[in-house]
């Protein structure tokens, strides 16, 4: 093979080369863009009319949701929402509360949500009573009214989520331990819950039980976890000192910079429950 003819060939293979990974780059590419799903909530009444400035409510949220979660004019609410399972509240003046469960599907066509409202009282807020499974290991069953649902939280959840670190007295121990995990306030954000600037009016009545394992229980009242309302930290940690924690704590556990005593320092955290005051 001459000197020309080499040239041509190592080109040719480069260019080929070159091509192969054009094609990878752009699978990839499309793959990534497929996170989140368009979703058209469509809001009627019985007769088929549309029902314009509903309040609608998903958790887990929606990926940069609009200002008001409402429908407009012709009872249509576009949201964009991660696929799999979310929990769905619609709620109208002079219409009973519609409550469901909807499965987000990756494709690349918007999917349609229709809903019903049935004439009645607007419902109040659902207090969820959460029976653990004690057989799931390494999870957190977390309930977030007025939500029915039960959500099943994953300790890979919760690493993926902002971490923050918060130093604590251990006065058991007489020293100090520095922990790991995510802020209570983020994890009921992202599931629904009242914060922020919608904690007010009936919201500031509701409260956070945590319950551990062996069954104790401790209670919080939302204000106290929101960073707008209350000074400190309540985090839902994992790591204590850099470590996982140990059987005796872990491998969640609900910790307060704020208190006192650390009695409210739920240990094998299995379940959160945000509840509205009867």
């Amino acid at each position: 093979m001459n000197r020309g003819r080499r040239f041509r060939w190592r080109v040719g293979v480069l260019c080929a080369i070159l091509a192969i990974a054009g094609l990878g780059a752009k699978a990839r590419q499309a793959s990534d863009a497929v996170k989140v799903q368009a979703v058209m909530i469509q809001v009627k009444d019985q007769s088929g009319a549309a029902v314009a400035k509903a309040e609608v409510r998903v958790a887990p949220v929606a990926e940069k949701a609009p200002e008001k979660m409402e429908t407009n004019d012709k009872g249509e609410l576009a949201l964009q929402l991660m696929p799999g399972r979310h929990a769905l509240i619609v709620s109208e003046a002079g219409f009973a509360n519609f409550n469901a469960q909807i499965e987000v599907k990756e494709s690349g066509e918007a999917q349609i949500v229709p809903v019903v409202l049935k004439i009645g009282q607007m419902g109040g807020p659902v207090a969820v009573e959460n029976t653990p499974k004690p057989q799931e290991k390494d999870v957190l069953i977390l309930s977030v009214a007025p939500f029915p649902e039960k959500f099943t939280i994953r300790l890979a959840e919760l690493k993926a989520m902002p971490r923050k670190t918060v130093a604590v007295h251990n006065p058991h121990a007489n020293a100090d331990e520095t922990y790991e995990g995510v802020a209570l306030a983020d994890l009921l954000t992202k599931y629904g819950a009242p914060l922020g600037s919608a904690l007010r009016g009936a919201a500031l009545g509701y409260y956070v039980v945590g319950t551990g394992a062996d069954g104790y229980k401790a209670v919080y009242s939302l204000a106290e976890v929101d960073p707008s309302f209350h000074g400190g930290d309540v985090l839902v940690v994992d790591t204590m000192d850099g470590k996982p924690l140990d059987a005796r704590s872990g491998p969640l556990r609900l910790v307060s910079t704020e208190e006192q005593r650390p009695a409210r320092g739920v240990r094998n955290l299995v379940a959160l429950e945000l509840k509205a005051a009867q």
